[in-house]
Order: C-alpha cells, then structure tokens, then sequence
C-alpha cells in the first residue's frame, strides 16, 4: 500500500522516511491494512489557496484531509502547512518535524472517521493523537493544537 509524499516547498527539509514512519505507525494502529495516502508538504500561499477552494477560510491552515476512500481500501490525501508548522512550533518551544508529525496524525484521523466538531468528539480525538504520539515516540503536544 503506497503512501505517496510531496514537498513542493523550501522552506523545511521534509524526512519522509520519518513521515512514512508515522502514517504506517497511525494505519496499522487503526487497523487499516489497505491504503492508498497522500501526503503533500506545502507553503502557506498553496495552504491558503486550498483552504479557501475547498473550506472557504481565506487563510493557511496546519492539515487539510480529502477522503477518497471507495470500498475497502482506505484512500486520501492531506495538505500539511509547513510553514505554520514552524510558525506554531516556534511559539510553543519544539521542534517543527513533530509538529508536522501531529498534523499527520489529526489529519489521517478524520480519513479513518474521527471528528472534532463538538467537544467531546475534539476530546476523543486528542486523546488518540497522544497515543500515537506516544507510540512513535514523541513529546505529546496534541493538547495545546486546534483547527
């Protein structure tokens, strides 16, 4: 099952095998066996413009998910804002790639089901990202991140 990544930015060198590393970890954590991920690293005109054709927000964001699951296979793409990653890491004192990390977790989390609309949804998906931060790892700093 590939898992495809794209960086068509500068403004961070993007480790995929660590970011492969992470979407493996969270699928196999959530029993999804067949796959088909796309991860796109991206600035934050590209995130702006995406956030704004597809959510109408007129600004860049930290992940946007798009399922495209049909049958079994569990299929989508997430658009990772690189650039808020750093801008977010910066302010909360840690490093940029578990920022992204966390932002590949949230984001493959809604392409498996989970929301975060209402309160307790929000709670119930922090709560997992903790465990698959702890499972890779690193520091738990899903607490302090919202959409």
């Amino acid at each position: 099952m590939p898992i495809r990544i794209a960086s068509p930015q500068e403004h961070l060198k993007i480790d995929k095998a660590h970011f492969r590393k992470v979407a493996e970890s969270v699928l196999a954590n959530e029993d999804i066996d067949a796959f088909e991920i796309s991860l796109a690293f991206v600035d934050d005109a590209t995130s702006q413009r995406v956030n704004n054709q597809f959510l109408k927000h007129d600004y860049p964001t930290d992940v946007i998910s798009f399922p495209y699951s049909a049958g079994k296979v569990l299929q989508g793409e997430l658009v990772l804002g690189v650039e808020v990653a750093l801008r977010e890491a910066a302010e909360r004192g840690h490093d940029p790639q578990t920022e992204l990390s966390l932002y590949v977790i949230h984001g493959l989390l809604h392409l498996v089901g989970y929301d975060d609309k209402d309160p307790h949804d929000r709670r119930m998906m922090r709560d997992r990202e903790s465990e698959h931060l702890e499972l890779l790892g690193l520091p738990d700093i899903s607490s302090g991140s919202e959409e």
